[in-house]
């Protein structure tokens, strides 16, 4: 068993090297050197998104206005999501190859933490900052009081409404409190409509984990311990399941809310509701245009009063590895672009997403015109300064990558598609982690 493990670890690493080898991209990090006719210290930046490189790319050109003396070359390239977390595990674990900076998701950072992390502490450009971030978001890139990465977004998840199925259906979205309130609306409007309240995801976890979150459990506990079968977890599952059986909720055509035969399921309003983080407003935007005007923004139902009604989702820390050569000139530029209440103001701008530091979220930068106050009015931030305090943090442990495999890949998917039982399911995937 052994020599089959270490085979397979010795296939994944040749391959990722392959990888690495064949992308076309320049793997080395060259910071320090003037390699263009501009005369700017090179920084390579990898990224698994696109708009995220968009942005920086943005952000590089506008600190080389801004900083005449110490200009920048960002070579930035978007790899396939599995692609970059392996490039870059692999360079670290070398010691050789890896970008100055790069991106990672929140559900691999784990992998990126264990042992001494091969990354840079950002803790002096970090901490001069704290009054004004959602610490809890940096939180999910640190070890022993080191903070190794910084987030885009705050992630508030929060209930997207269809307001003319509701009205169709004589429900207010402001009555709704509790999951049992939202259970009854669900029925009312299956009955009035012959639509399903929301939909429910079968191959990823936005369905679950921030409910889990918000009733105050996690999949991890603080020590990292799994308590993913704990009650409340099943608890959870049970409800989510029961909405499937009475039929106010269907599975999410496509398995996921980022399927291209959801998008077009929900563009044709095939369900009245789903929650998801703020981030998501972007996919509203690209593809479900036809929603445009429909959808309005509400917090949280809760389990019972007194619980948090929004939980931290999602989430791409920016890193700086101690390969790179350039390392306090890429702090200063990361701190411009994801620190600075201008770099914020650009994330709300440039990607529609809920930026970490809440004193820009009553800017009026924020209610300018742009495609998702075009959508959604101008009202956006109102939600998220309402739950400013309510917003649950999660626990990102090494075991998050694990957990998170087995939940996205087997967990829901027996619970809600082959009707398992919740408590039996939870078990057995516990004790698979552990």
């Amino acid at each position: 068993m052994k020599k089959a493990l270490k085979l397979s670890t010795a296939v994944m690493l040749s391959s990722a090297l392959f990888l690495t080898a064949c992308s076309g991209a320049d793997t080395g990090s060259s910071g320090g050197t003037d390699t263009k006719s501009g005369g700017g210290t090179k920084l390579v930046f990898w990224t698994f998104n696109e708009l995220h490189q968009k942005f920086f790319e943005n952000m590089a050109a506008s600190w080389n206005k801004s900083h005449p003396s110490e200009p920048i070359e960002l070579e930035a390239t978007t790899f396939p999501y599995d692609d970059n977390h392996n490039k870059l595990l692999v360079a670290l674990q070398s010691g050789t190859g890896a970008p100055d900076m790069a991106d990672v998701e929140i559900s691999k950072i784990g992998n990126f933490l264990k042992g001494e992390p091969q990354l840079v502490a950002l803790n002096d450009i970090v901490e001069p900052e704290k009054a004004n971030l959602v610490m809890s978001r940096l939180d999910n890139y640190a070890k022993g009081g080191k903070y190794y990465g910084i987030d885009y977004h705050v992630g508030a998840e929060v209930m997207y409404y269809n307001k003319e199925i509701l009205d169709k259906a004589g429900v207010n979205a402001d009555n709704i409190k509790t999951w049992d309130d939202y259970d009854k609306a669900a029925k009312q409007v299956l009955e009035k409509t012959g639509k399903p309240m929301t939909t429910v995801e079968t191959t990823d976890q936005w369905s679950l984990w921030p409910l889990v979150v918000q009733h105050g459990s996690d999949f991890l506990d603080k020590d990292g311990k799994v308590i993913l079968n704990n009650s409340a977890n099943v608890e959870v599952l049970s409800f989510l399941q029961k909405l499937v059986k009475e039929k106010v909720a269907v599975p999410a055509p496509g398995g996921f809310h980022h399927a291209e035969e959801y998008y077009g399921f929900m563009n044709k309003g095939g369900a009245a509701s789903l929650w998801m983080p703020m981030w998501y407003m972007g996919r509203f935007t690209d593809y479900m245009p036809d929603l445009k005007g429909k959808i309005i923004i509400k917090p949280m139902p809760v389990f019972k009063q007194g619980e948090m009604r929004s939980s931290g989702m999602g989430g791409t820390g920016t890193v700086i590895t101690n390969q790179s050569k350039s390392q306090e000139l890429a702090k200063k530029f990361l701190s411009y672009a994801k620190l600075s209440k201008e770099g914020n103001i650009e994330i709300w701008k440039q990607l529609g997403f809920d930026p970490i530091r809440t004193d820009v979220w009553n800017d009026p930068a924020l209610k300018e015109d742009n495609k998702f106050t075009a959508y959604f009015g101008k009202n956006l931030f109102d939600v998220l300064i309402g739950v400013k305090n309510e917003i649950a943090p999660t626990n990102i442990k090494e075991k998050t990558p694990a957990v998170s495999d087995v939940v996205k890949t087997k967990t829901i998917f027996q619970v809600i598609n082959d009707m398992k039982d919740p408590k039996q399911v939870l078990d057995e995937t516990a004790q698979s982690i552990k």
